[in-house]
């Protein structure tokens, strides 16, 4: 029998008018990274694990040396009487198809509970590293992007298609009716990098936005450590990136 998606519910959780967050692998992984630290910070809980076979065909090494299944889950917290749902997880789904499916389910999954709004988070590559990421905004309506403090909204021509989970969200929200806005933070495109500078940019907004009282200074912390690491590397490959660009040649 085809399984097409497994939705294991863990704790049943009364909702009213949630709002639902995004944030999942994908250009400098941060969606990713400001999913993980929103989730671990304010103490969200999870309530649903979603698994499938539309999800890359692997599993990954824990650090007790077994394997984790790979899935996306949904988290939710009550805060200042506003119900949250956080959607992240380790993968998205491997093709369109599958991509417009899940996000779909994700939705209905909660149509009855009169899903307040949507938001999406994600990376907009650059060829090389920012020093301070820009914030840029999209979404189904002017009125909901005007709501989110330091963000660009002059997006066009700025940013291609937003492709997976981040960007489909965001085209089945239109479709059901539902306001959504894509945060995307600028950058370096390329996959070794870790866009942590510009998790912590969205962030921000966020913590302005829905007031949830992050303390960003631990995220500030992490990027000292790991850009001590990080930031050699990424330079190394920037430049080798440059020197390969220029050694292309048609003829």
């Amino acid at each position: 029998m085809k399984m097409k998606f497994e939705v294991v519910e863990l704790n049943k959780v009364e909702l009213k008018e949630p709002i639902l967050i995004e944030g999942l692998p994908g250009i400098g992984n941060v969606g990713k990274i400001a999913m993980d630290f929103l989730i671990e910070n304010i103490k969200a809980k999870k309530i649903i694990e979603i698994y499938s076979n539309y999800f890359p065909h692997s599993v990954f090494i824990n650090e007790k040396n077994l394997i984790d299944v790979p899935n996306m889950a949904i988290y939710h917290i009550n805060l200042n009487k506003q119900d949250y749902l956080f959607l992240g997880g380790d993968v998205q789904p491997i093709d369109e198809p599958s991509c417009y499916e899940v996000c779909y389910l994700v939705i209905d999954m909660f149509k009855e509970k009169n899903i307040k709004e949507i938001v999406t988070l994600g990376g907009i590559g650059l060829q090389k590293i920012p020093k301070k990421p820009k914030v840029y905004i999209t979404g189904t309506n002017k009125a909901l992007i005007k709501t989110f403090p330091h963000t660009n909204e002059k997006i066009f021509s700025v940013v291609g298609p937003i492709i997976g989970v981040t960007g489909v969200l965001l085209g089945v929200a239109q479709r059901r009716k539902l306001p959504a806005v894509s945060l995307l933070a600028q950058t370096f495109a390329h996959p070794a990098y870790l866009g942590i500078k510009g998790a912590k940019e969205i962030l921000q907004v966020l913590n302005e936005k829905y007031s949830f009282k992050l303390d960003l200074n631990k995220l500030t912390d992490e990027i000292d450590e790991m850009e001590k690491e990080l930031m050699n590397r990424a330079k190394s490959i920037q430049e080798a990136t440059e020197k390969s660009t220029e050694q292309n040649y048609f003829g």
